[in-house]
């Protein structure tokens, strides 16, 4: 492939690496990766509120990594409130897991933003069969892909298999009892999927700039050798 070619390539997928860490680095301060309703169970059992009276008992709350906000909702009028992960929820959470996903959130904006500088280097310098060159390149892709899905199946884990959204409506409430009506997924969880979606898509640029996947060996070689393994 002429080298014109090739430095458009790489220059496409630095931007789109470049892309990603800033979106990744927008996504940790937000309070948009959970958006849910909550029911206040207790008062609509007090009552038997059913259709739209179950609207006076519904909620709604929103949180990120660190901090969050909500609306609880009882058939008394609004009663808003906010949060932080630490240290308000300390006891209430999985730390260990939710420290995990920022601290590879962290680990995944240190290997974008080192991979955009190699892909720069690869479509501008002269780089090495190195860590430098087209194996580096393929190597930070893999681990920031490996990195953007350990975040989106530990903050999966997190809200599902350990109820988070449901523990946080019910923080410091000891009167009524709250249950999820609906949850789902806000921007900042999508922007980690198209992050992680990104590095896949930087990983097929490498290939069609012309250079092997690792550890595979291309038609010509293969003949080479064979041929050499007859002469003897």
């Amino acid at each position: 492939m002429p080298s014109q070619q090739k430095k458009v390539i790489f220059c496409t997928a630095g931007i789109l690496s470049f892309a990603c860490s800033f979106g990744v680095i927008m996504a940790l301060g937000t309070q948009l990766w959970v958006k849910a309703k909550i029911l206040c169970k207790t008062g609509a059992m007090l009552v038997n509120a059913s259709g739209q009276e179950l609207e006076k008992f519904t909620g709604e709350i929103q949180y990120g990594l660190f901090h969050g906000e909500g609306v609880r909702q009882c058939g008394l009028g609004a009663r808003p409130f906010r949060f932080s992960f630490f240290p308000d929820l300390v006891k209430t959470i999985p730390v260990s897991i939710h420290v995990n996903i920022i601290l590879f959130s962290i680990i995944l904006i240190v290997l974008t933003m080192a991979g955009t500088a190699f892909f720069m280097y690869n479509a501008f310098g002269k780089p090495y069969e190195t860590l430098l060159g087209p194996l580096g390149l393929y190597l930070w892709s893999f681990i920031s892909c490996s990195c953007g899905c350990l975040v989106m199946i530990l903050f999966a884990s997190e809200v599902k298999l350990h109820h988070l959204s449901e523990k946080i409506a019910n923080y410091k409430e000891g009167t009524f009892m709250y249950k999820i009506h609906s949850e789902k997924y806000a921007t900042s969880f999508w922007v980690i999927f198209m992050c992680f979606f990104m590095h896949i898509l930087n990983g097929l640029l490498i290939r069609l700039a012309g250079f092997q996947f690792p550890f595979t060996k291309s038609k010509d070689l293969e003949t080479t050798n064979t041929a050499a393994d007859l002469m003897y």
